[in-house]
């Protein structure tokens, strides 16, 4: 037994071997065809495993519980205004689909809660308290793209207060104006059935159940595009939305099943079997969307398809080239007046991991080199002629060292060529600064 976690570390080196590291002249294009599916399903399912995942769902569901009412009573406020309020009932009901006749108890009993909202004076303290809670959980979602997506930092302030305003207005007019469409094709499913079946129209009878596939794939792609703090091309966030959503769909019919033929559950639990039946599909809900999230990111970025998150350290020669590009990037953009770049901006530019990417942002800014404006966007420190190209590589090189972590004792000939090393690259720069490197160029 000792020897079977060893096994299988043996096994899944050799499997990883065989799917990454196909030779040209083996494999060949045709294999390579083969091989990339593999590689994109192998990735989700050890990513799945490692569980990073289900706890972001896990708290993404707790979020849910908790701004469930809030959300859609400012969904309901906002809609009211365009007079599409009354759709939200159908359009909850239609996520709640697969608990069956529980999902319908359960959708008449949040909807009388948030009529309760609409029809109470909440008062500055009660209205506050709604907004945090839905401004808690536009964040959580944040926060768990951010972590898919390897960003490390989260939008400013700020950006936290206008863009999510934004979210919070036009998020419900996009959803259910999407939805919308879903629950009217639904509800007239039996009528185009039957109407398609009448008269042979098969383009009636399939664009009935294609729409709501069409729809869910739209609320998907929206989210992966606006959400993570990163630019997500539009053809990524497709492909992970085709993904979640038709997942998504599929997993509904198999919980819908499970509902109907699960009548020992509700006899164990009782009144509590319709609570533990939404948890789990809101669960599940999350997973799937943040499986979508997970393989539009290795779409955008199959170099990762390896590594996925675990943590991949720079070597001291890639951290050096790393800080004088982003100094070089920053000072071009300064020079020559446009918008500054931002950390996500700067990962993505030089395809870097952005973990990496701020502890070197973090050791530029604690060396007195860059500025990281609150509008997380970075900017030089100083004049560039007043920053030597070997204060740049000093900063990466000789970090501030962290105080819980003990120095190491000194070695006097180890140290002496150190310092000869240092001096002899200082001399090779021959004090040149990053106005000159860039003004120069090379």
């Amino acid at each position: 037994m000792s020897q079977s976690p060893a096994l299988f570390s043996t096994l899944r080196r050799q499997f990883e071997h065989w799917l990454f590291d196909v030779p040209e002249e083996i494999g060949g294009r045709a294999l390579r065809w083969v091989t990339l599916p593999l590689r994109y399903l192998y990735a989700l399912l050890r990513d799945l495993g490692r569980g990073e995942l289900g706890l972001r769902a896990m708290s993404l569901v707790y979020s849910t519980l908790f701004a469930i009412v809030p959300v859609i009573a400012v969904a309901f406020a906002v809609l009211k205004s365009f007079g599409y309020h009354r759709e939200l009932e159908p359009v909850l009901f239609e996520f709640l689909r697969p608990l069956g006749e529980q999902g319908y108890t359960l959708t008449k009993n949040i909807m009388g809660f948030v009529e309760n909202v609409q029809g109470t004076l909440l008062g500055t303290v009660g209205f506050a308290f709604l907004l945090f809670t839905v401004i808690s959980m536009i964040q959580k979602i944040e926060a768990s793209l951010n972590f898919v997506w390897h960003v490390e930092r989260p939008r400013s302030l700020a950006r936290r207060v206008s863009e999510y305003l934004v979210v919070m207005l036009i998020g419900p007019a996009i959803a259910v104006g999407a939805m919308v469409l879903l629950a009217r094709v639904e509800a007239s499913a039996a009528l185009t059935r039957l109407s398609g079946l009448a008269t042979g129209d098969a383009g009636t009878f399939g664009n009935a159940h294609v729409t709501p596939y069409v729809m869910v794939v739209a609320l998907f792609a929206f989210v992966y595009l606006y959400m993570p703090n990163i630019r997500v091309r539009f053809g990524p966030a497709l492909v992970g939305a085709v993904f979640g959503g038709v997942l998504w769909a599929a997993v509904g019919a198999v919980f819908t099943r499970i509902v109907v033929y699960s009548a020992k559950t509700a006899a164990i639990y009782a009144g509590f079997a319709v609570v533990l039946l939404f948890l789990v599909w809101v669960y599940v809900s999350w997973l799937i969307l943040l499986l979508g999230a997970q393989l539009s990111f290795y779409v955008q970025h199959p170099e990762h398809l390896r590594s996925g998150h675990a943590e991949v350290p720079l070597t001291g020669a890639l951290r050096e080239r790393v800080a004088l590009a982003v100094m070089y990037l920053v000072g071009e953009r300064f020079i020559a007046g446009g918008p500054r770049w931002t950390i996500n901006g700067l990962a993505e530019r030089l395809d870097v991991p952005g973990t990496s990417l701020d502890h070197i942002v973090s050791a530029l800014q604690q060396h007195g080199l860059v500025l990281d404006v609150e509008d997380d966007t970075v900017a030089p420190a100083r004049d560039l002629s007043a920053i030597p190209l070997d204060a740049i590589l000093d900063a990466v090189r000789h970090e501030t060292p962290d105080p819980r972590r003990p120095a190491p004792r000194p070695v006097p000939d180890a140290d002496a060529v150190a310092r000869v090393a240092d001096e002899a690259l200082r001399s090779s720069l021959g004090g040149r600064t990053l106005r000159d490197l860039i003004t120069s160029r090379g």
